[in-house]
C-alpha cells in the first residue's frame, strides 16, 4: 500500500511538473503574439528601418538572419554527419577515441559568447574574413557541430548490428553498407540533432555581435563576405540600447514573433523531412 501510494505520489509530481513547463511556454508564446502582432503588417516585414531602427521595417535583418541560418546549416550538417559516422562506424574504441569524444560533449557545453570569441580571433582577424556572413556562419557550425556529432552518433548506434552485418555477409563493402543500410534509417535521428542545433544558432546573439551583426545597416548583403543586420541582435538593440526604448516596445514584441516564426518555420522544414524519412525506412 505505501509502495502504491509513493508510486501514484511522484506521478502526480512529475505530471505537474510536465504541465507547469507546458503552462510556461504557453504563456511567454502568447505573450510574444499578443504585444507583438498589432506591429505586423506589410511595411514591417519588407520594408528598411528607419532612426536607428525606431521605424519603418526590419527587412535587412530577415534576410541576414535567414543567410546565416543557411550558411550554418550548410558547413554544419556534413561535418557534424560525417564526424559521427566516422566515429561510430571506423573509429576503433581505443583512448584517443574516448577523448574525442569527451572532448565534444565538453565543446557543447561552452558559452556561446566563448564561440564568439574564437571566431572573432580565427574568422575575422586571422583568415581575414571581417566581420562578415562568412565569418558568422563558421562561428555558428562550430557552436552547433558538438550537439549535431552526439545526436548523430546516438542514431547511427541505434541502428541495429544485424543490418550491418547482412549487408557486408552479401559481399558489400563498408562504405555501401553504411550508405545503403545504415544511413537511411538514422536520418530522422540525425535531423533531430541538426534541429536543436538551427533553433540555437538562429537565436544567438552573442557569437554573431563579436563577428558579423550590425547595429545600423538599411541594405541587403551582397556577398557572403558582407555584414548584416540580424533579428536577435537587433531584438538587443531595441530592448537595451535604444535611447527610445520605451517607444519601440511594440517593434521589440514584433521583431521577437518574426524571430520565433522563423525558428518555427526552419523547424517544422526539418521535422517534416524527418517523419518523410522514419516513415519511409523502418525496420
Amino acid at each position: 500500500m505505501r509502495r502504491r501510494m509513493f508510486d501514484n505520489a511522484i506521478h502526480w509530481l512529475m505530471r505537474t511538473m510536465a504541465y507547469f513547463i507546458v503552462l510556461v511556454i504557453a504563456y511567454i508564446i502568447l505573450d510574444i503574439v499578443w504585444n507583438g502582432l498589432p506591429a505586423i503588417n506589410w511595411e514591417f516585414l519588407t520594408g528598411f528601418p528607419r532612426r536607428s531602427g525606431a521605424e519603418g521595417g526590419i527587412l535587412p535583418a530577415i534576410v541576414g538572419t535567414l543567410c546565416l541560418v543557411l550558411g550554418t546549416i550548410a558547413v554544419a550538417m556534413p561535418l557534424g554527419m560525417a564526424s559521427a559516422i566516422y566515429l561510430c562506424e571506423y573509429a576503433g574504441k581505443g583512448r584517443f577515441t574516448r577523448t574525442v569524444r569527451s572532448a565534444i560533449v565538453t565543446l557543447a557545453g561552452v558559452p556561446s559568447i566563448v564561440f564568439g570569441l574564437f571566431g572573432l580571433g580565427l574568422f575575422v582577424l586571422f583568415f581575414h574574413f571581417g566581420a562578415s556572413i562568412l565569418a558568422g556562419s563558421l562561428t555558428l557550425a562550430c557552436m552547433i557541430l558538438p550537439v549535431i556529432i552526439v545526436s548523430s552518433e546516438e542514431a547511427l548506434r541505434a541502428v541495429p548490428q544485424s543490418l550491418r552485418e547482412g549487408s557486408l555477409a552479401l559481399g558489400a563493402t563498408k562504405w555501401q553498407t553504411i550508405y545503403k543500410n545504415v544511413l537511411p534509417y538514422s536520418i530522422p535521428g540525425m535531423l533531430t540533432g541538426a534541429i536543436l542545433g538551427i533553433g540555437r544558432a538562429a537565436g544567438e546573439t552573442a557569437p554573431i555581435l563579436l563577428t558579423v551583426a550590425a547595429f545600423y545597416l538599411p541594405r541587403l548583403p551582397n556577398s557572403i563576405f558582407d555584414q548584416v543586420m540580424a533579428l536577435p541582435y537587433h531584438l538587443y538593440v531595441l530592448a537595451t540600447q535604444h535611447p527610445e526604448a520605451d517607444r519601440v516596445r511594440p517593434m521589440q514584441y514584433g521583431t521577437a514573433l518574426v524571430l520565433l516564426t522563423l525558428v518555427l518555420g526552419v523547424n517544422l522544414v526539418a521535422i517534416t523531412l524527418r517523419s518523410r524519412f522514419r516513415k519511409k525506412y523502418q525496420w
